[in-house]
């Protein structure tokens, strides 16, 4: 119990969701292993400095997303300690990535916009700055869980219609199926790790200090042609990748 982290006050983070993320970390970490299960609400009370109320909104929390789950006259048993597995492959996918390890997905569009390329973005989907592209703002979530908030830009001129294919289909694929484009490739992927901002600590429901994954990747149609460039970043204590040939 003493390697839990002390939850902070008055950092526009509630609490129950700081305890939640200490006893998910905790979890992962295998502090628990040794009984399979929490530790009693009123031990983790007095180790945040909480009352039992927070606490088992925090538990609540952790049985939402499968976690744990609470057995009447033994306590709070933990069901799965694993993060989430997402497979960098040629062809890339989430929800076919995350598979069965979620019982539920969803993908939520947040933000839409028609606007000029950057050098950076046109160098990526081969275009010339100053095209037009699609950016769209997405959040993927696993079993009511945040997982993953990406920005995705796609050339305008192809795909017209994708923010409102997103919408209906809540995926990627099916958007650029519904649009004319069946399939598609994973050409290149950097991963890199950094502190969340502020705006994706909001938006993934992460602590301050959390630690994302970032990983920016690149489309192509089945003909070597740009389709998407996207950043995605994935809650590091949630998801781990696994680099696949």
């Amino acid at each position: 119990m003493s390697g839990l982290k002390q939850v902070q006050r008055q950092t526009g983070v509630a609490l129950w969701r700081q305890i939640a993320d200490r006893i998910r970390e905790a979890i992962s970490n295998g502090a628990y292993d040794e009984t399979g299960m929490v530790p009693p609400e009123t031990m983790l009370a007095v180790q945040f400095g909480v009352n039992r109320h927070t606490v088992r909104s925090a538990l609540a929390a952790l049985a939402q997303e499968g976690i744990v789950r609470a057995v009447q006259g033994r306590g709070t048993l933990i069901e799965r300690k694993e993060r989430l597995n997402f497979p960098i492959t040629r062809r890339t996918r989430f929800t076919a990535g995350i598979g069965d390890q979620a019982r539920e997905m969803r993908g939520l569009l947040l933000d839409e916009a028609k606007e000029e390329a950057s050098a950076e973005i046109a160098r990526w989907l081969g275009l010339k700055q100053g095209d037009q592209v699609i950016r769209l703002e997405t959040l993927r979530q696993a079993d009511k869980r945040p997982v993953s908030r990406a920005t995705s830009w796609f050339p305008a001129k192809r795909f017209a219609g994708i923010g409102a294919a997103y919408r209906t289909e809540e995926s990627i694929t099916k958007a650029f199926a519904e649009l004319g484009l069946p399939d598609y490739v994973r050409a290149t992927t950097e991963v890199t790790a950094a502190h969340a901002s502020a705006a994706d600590m909001a938006d993934l429901e992460l602590t301050p200090g959390a630690i994302l994954l970032i990983a920016k990747a690149m489309n192509t149609d089945l003909e070597g042609v740009p389709v998407q460039y996207s950043i995605s970043r994935f809650a590091a204590d949630r998801v781990q990748f696994t680099i696949e040939n």
